[in-house]
């Protein structure tokens, strides 16, 4: 009986993305256009042959009673910039969507985003980076997080802040108002480049890779994969993800997440800010009793979905949005 609901499941989550989706790839709004991140034939890790990309419109999990929409197979990454009509500040804004290395939640947590972005007078570049399985991310079929043969993700991260750095200039973006927001395995990415910014994951390729990838502000909602089960102390009991290792020289860090979140619990950002204390990096968090997972900037009657004004205070208190 368990196989065949098995296979039902199997089934049925074959038909809704080949129907759904109908082998379409994901293309943006008029008037933008993606922009690779690597040399033609240089990117690292690449592979040698990967499914077509694709995308899906979720309709069995509404966000504030809406659709959203996650791309899936990315081989090719590619990065959008979104610019405002006033470049009030000249600072950009980096994008990494979330989807649990597994796809993107590209509209919900990166085209949504950048919208919110620009009103506030900032660039906007939208981070389409490789999945799946291009951080650690979680498998059903081991009940288990499994670690990527390469940190792909992480190599696109890199890539792309080093590339707005390169680009600042042509693009009127302030060099050193470069920042990052990332949402749940998102979020995971922003701890990651903020972390280890003195070691690339892939070896430099051109001049581009001579601009730091160190990012100048970061901002992490509702992030994941930052604990682990610690196998020295009591049962049960978790501590901070051992590849992340922050120092004095983290930018300084913003921090939003629901005591609720049903798929990224709250040690999550608890770890995440204790850690940043303990390497004295101003850090500001955020915590609220309800508000779920996944819920992007879309406004419901929970309170954490006005974290946007939280964000922009901040973002005045460390000198981003001024001039």
């Amino acid at each position: 009986m368990i196989k065949l609901f098995q296979f039902i499941f199997c089934f049925l989550t074959i038909f809704f993305y080949i129907n759904i989706a109908d082998a379409q790839t994901w293309l943006t709004s008029p008037g933008h256009t993606q922009i690779p991140i690597w040399p033609a034939e240089k990117m690292p890790d690449a592979l040698s042959s990967s499914p077509p990309e694709t995308f899906i419109i979720s309709t069995h999990h509404l966000v504030a009673g809406k659709t959203w929409t996650e791309i899936l197979n990315v081989s090719k990454p590619t990065m959008t910039l979104y610019y405002p009509k006033k470049n009030r500040s000249h600072a950009a804004v980096i994008v990494f969507p979330g989807g649990g290395f597994n796809g993107l939640a590209i509209d919900l947590e990166g085209t949504e985003i950048c919208h919110w972005i620009t009103s506030e007078g900032m660039t906007c570049v939208l981070l389409k980076y490789r999945v799946p399985d291009s951080g650690p991310a979680w498998h059903y079929s081991c009940h288990c997080n499994i670690h990527p043969k390469a940190p792909t993700a992480l190599e696109d991260a890199q890539r792309t802040i080093s590339l707005v750095r390169y680009n600042a200039k042509k693009w009127h973006i302030n060099s050193n108002k470069i920042g990052v927001i990332g949402f749940s395995a998102g979020g995971y990415m922003v701890a990651e480049v903020t972390a280890d910014f003195e070691n690339r994951a892939y070896k430099s390729l051109d001049a581009v890779d001579h601009e730091s990838c160190r990012p100048d502000f970061a901002m992490a909602i509702y992030p994941g994969h930052m604990q682990k089960r610690s196998k020295s102390v009591e049962k049960g009991v978790f501590v901070l993800n051992s590849d992340i290792h922050f120092t004095k020289d983290t930018p300084p860090t913003f921090i939003v997440q629901a005591e609720n979140d049903p798929e990224d619990n709250i040690d999550n950002s608890l770890l995440y800010y204790i850690a940043l204390k303990n390497a004295g990096v101003p850090v500001e968090m955020h915590l609220y009793a309800q508000g779920g997972h996944a819920f992007g900037l879309r406004r419901t009657h929970f309170a954490i979905t006005r974290w946007p004004q939280l964000a922009q205070t901040w973002l005045n208190s460390i000198g981003m949005l001024s001039k």
